[in-house]
């Protein structure tokens, strides 16, 4: 349910509103804007009548919200969530590039890599430790010793780190990550997200295969529901009768999640296609559809790359692109925020 107050109300009346409220056993989600102020209340509504409430002096309207998925939902909450992930902004306005390799394999390879994609202007560097592979018998990361290297590129850097958790026996091992991958697989893993919930880390949540986009909202609705708001949303595509590419991916998920959600949205053209000559129009199209962000995979030799190499930009062509995004990025009025 959403209870809009007007713009002449006074902090006391919200501050006692949102007790009562409380006190009936409901989460209260505040946001205030310039001249409203909307209470998102979650939980068990049906004996809240409607007609009292709109009884009050300063209650604008009330209206129940049909979605299942309510922190997520943007009537709860109109303004863009902006999320800080190791100093780096992601929503609003702010546009973000995280870059890197599939797989962490030598501390040379993955500060090589680091170096390159800031020197071309990502703010952030990405790299999987833990590696969930469709076969047993390709190459699972370096787990515990992949952060260890990541946190040493960061070092040498500066650039903020993602990785992907699995598990959440190896969260001990995330306590440095600036920011969280749940990945495509564990999209459902409720276990996992519930754990999360409770976390300080900024998470960002890859859609899964065959999975809905109101499923993939009930998935953030996990997380957010644990008390962590700063979830990040990320299309990756979605698996298709399509057989030309290793994904089809959905562009059209961007606008439609704009409207239905406050979280930022980014997307990896990367795994969409499976192809490193398709990552750049891809890209492209995604800054044109609103995207908060792109997440590519860069290696500096990707075919020698022990993952995903041929998804993989190398260097200079990531500096290309990079180049042309910045350009649309800057004229869309979402410039790509500086590193440290």
């Amino acid at each position: 349910m959403i209870v809009i107050l007007n713009h002449k109300t006074k902090k006391e009346d919200v501050s006692h509103l949102v007790g009562e409220f409380e006190q009936m056993g409901l989460r209260v989600n505040l946001s205030e804007g310039e001249n409203t102020t909307i209470l998102g209340l979650i939980g068990d509504t049906s004996k809240l009548d409607i007609d009292v409430l709109s009884g009050f002096p300063f209650v604008e309207s009330v209206k129940r919200v049909s979605e299942p998925y309510k922190s997520a939902n943007r009537k709860m909450h109109p303004e863009d969530t902006i999320v800080n992930a190791g100093g780096v902004k992601i929503g609003g306005e702010n546009f973000c590039v995280i870059a890197g390799p599939c797989s962490v394999e030598t501390e040379e390879q993955i500060i090589e890599v680091a170096q390159d994609v800031k020197n071309s202007g990502a703010n952030m560097l990405r790299g999987g430790a833990f590696k969930p592979r469709t076969s047993p018998y390709s190459f699972q990361g370096l787990e515990g010793e992949g952060i260890r290297l990541l946190l040493e590129a960061k070092k040498a850097t500066g650039l903020p780190i993602v990785t992907e958790i699995m598990n959440l026996n190896y969260l001990d091992f995330f306590a440095d990550v600036d920011l969280i991958q749940v990945g495509a697989r564990n999209m459902q893993n409720f276990d996992l997200l519930k754990e999360l919930g409770h976390s300080d880390k900024p998470i960002l949540l890859k859609r899964g295969l065959a999975n809905t986009i109101e499923e993939w909202l009930m998935s953030a609705e996990y997380i957010m529901a644990g008390g962590n708001k700063n979830v990040i949303l990320c299309e990756r595509g979605i698996r298709t009768f399509e057989t030309c590419m290793r994904n089809t991916l959905d562009i059209s998920a961007v606008p439609m999640l704009k409207k239905l959600t406050h979280l930022p949205v980014i997307v990896d053209p990367s795994h969409a296609a499976g192809l490193s000559w398709m990552v750049p129009p891809l890209a492209r199209t995604a800054v044109a559809s609103g995207a908060d962000g792109l997440m590519v995979e860069v290696h500096n030799n990707p075919a020698k790359a022990w993952s995903d190499g041929a998804q993989s930009l190398n260097p200079a062509q990531f500096d290309e692109l990079m180049t042309d995004i910045k350009r649309r990025a800057e004229f869309e009025s979402r410039p790509i925020a500086a590193n440290k």
